[in-house]
């Protein structure tokens, strides 16, 4: 089967990473979904990058709880994708697969530095780049990194592979037993309606731009190709 997309970039959460029964921060069956999923993808013809949040190592709850001034406390949770990126590299490149890890912040020692011309050439060559770092900045979520790194890139499509979670929905559906899932709302809507979907930032970035937001449950693997094969699944976001 062949995408629809040309070049995706997957945001991947960090709790999509942990071990919830033994209460670590990594799973290796989770890391190796993420690369299946990846391998697959690039079968499918499309270019693919990835942003990792760090919610498995760091919280900005826990900053507030132990009293850690916000900027610092994001400065952490910018180092901790860092190390999920480095991760998922790990089990990426298991599979054969040439990877690159691109920071917003300098760590030369264990990544290469986020350059937008570079990490276009990687990704025409075939390679995958995870996108790590942030936007370097505080006060920006990873949810933000995505789709600043997505229009940087010239990426059709930003896949946000939810936990238990099939869509947008206008309630909380493991709370509301009646929420109703959107099939397709607009960048605008989402921004209006103050839908939790992803940072409003991010959202209200794309308002005009020809890309889609694809938020689907990462439960069933099944579902990554059925997005890129451009199934109707989940919730898709556009500018109309």
């Amino acid at each position: 089967m062949k995408s629809v997309y040309k070049r995706i970039v997957f945001k991947v959460s960090g709790e999509a990473l942990a071990d919830e029964v033994g209460h670590q921060i990594y799973d290796d069956k989770k890391l190796n979904m993420v690369a299946r999923v990846v391998k697959k993808a690039l079968d499918a013809g499309a270019t693919v990058g990835l942003v990792v949040g760090a919610g498995n190592i760091w919280r900005g709850r826990l900053s507030d709880r132990i009293g850690i001034e916000q900027a610092q406390g994001d400065y952490m949770g910018m180092l901790g994708t860092i190390m999920n990126a480095m991760a998922l590299q790990n089990a990426i490149e298991r599979l054969g697969i040439d990877c690159r890890v691109m920071s917003a912040i300098n760590v030369p020692q264990c990544c290469e530095s986020y350059l937008r011309r570079k990490a276009i050439n990687h990704l025409d060559k075939g390679r995958v780049v995870i996108f790590a770092g942030g936007t370097g900045n505080p006060y920006f979520t990873t949810d933000t990194c995505a789709t600043l790194r997505a229009l940087e890139v010239g990426a059709n499509a930003i896949l946000m592979a939810k936990n238990g979670v099939d869509g947008v929905f206008d309630s909380d559906p493991r709370k509301n037993p009646n929420a109703k899932m959107y099939k397709h709302l607009t960048f605008h809507q989402v921004v209006e309606q103050k839908l939790g979907v992803m940072d409003l930032t991010a959202v209200a970035m794309l308002e005009g731009k020809d890309l889609e937001i694809r938020v689907f449950n990462m439960d069933d693997e099944n579902n990554f190709m059925k997005v890129l094969e451009g199934e109707d699944i989940g919730t898709t976001i556009s500018k109309e």
